[in-house]
């Protein structure tokens, strides 16, 4: 059996899982619109070997959440990863976030549109089929009543993640259909990660960095 520890947190949602064969046995997520990563993820972890009392030796495999997302987020999580990684000598698995967060939508027919907020006007967004084969790479985009237009004359569009409120005062097309609420699950990553453990596609743990797509703006605090 492959037991395969994923870790999420490119969003306000820290989330772990433990998978065997590709199949979640347990998931700890939290969804509070308030980052938490810091103070949760290790005890994510930790109570989720306890609670399946699956020691650490058992693990075949660490996957992460790769981005795009919040930068800080993405810190986090890589680190606690390539803790692990290093910890147990154990292979990284890099998970697309937007990839992932497509498997949530579950539709025979039509096109899916994950995305994240990425402030001001703009959202990290990609384009999959119903199959969750990539047909539009990732990409930093303004949104406006134009976006996504292709798309939305071809068939329904599904809109997923973080993202949506802010589309949502843009587009207004028959086409659209909004799924608000949802957020990248450590839950989507078990049976992605075990594809890649198959066919030993890793990541160099010493080298391997969050794909953040934009460069990180820091903001100076009022006084």
């Amino acid at each position: 059996m492959v037991y395969i520890l994923s870790i999420e947190t490119a969003t306000t949602n820290c989330s772990v899982s433990l998978s065997v064969n590709g199949r979640t046995i347990l998931l700890k997520e939290d969804y509070d619109k308030n980052y938490s990563h810091a103070e949760r993820l290790h005890v994510y972890i930790d109570d989720i070997l306890k609670e399946t009392n699956v020691n650490r030796k058992k693990l075949n495999a660490i996957a992460i959440s790769k981005g795009p997302g919040s930068y800080t987020g993405l810190r986090i999580g890589v680190s606690a990863a390539k803790g692990l990684c290093y910890a147990l000598d154990l292979p990284l698995i890099s998970i697309p976030t937007l990839e992932s967060l497509s498997h949530q939508v579950k539709e025979q027919n039509g096109i899916i549109v994950p995305m994240l907020d990425a402030r001001r006007q703009e959202v990290y967004s990609a384009v999959f089929d119903t199959q969750h084969c990539q047909i539009r790479d990732t990409q930093a985009q303004i949104i406006d009543h134009d976006a996504f237009g292709k798309y939305l004359k071809e068939d329904k569009v599904y809109f997923i993640g973080n993202g949506v409120e802010k589309t949502m005062t843009h587009i207004n097309h028959p086409n659209a259909v909004f799924i608000k609420g949802k957020l990248p699950s450590a839950n989507d990553m078990g049976a992605l990660a075990y594809n890649k453990f198959k066919i030993n596609e890793f990541e160099n743990v010493a080298y391997f960095e969050p794909y953040y797509l934009k460069d990180f703006i820091a903001i100076k605090p009022k006084l």
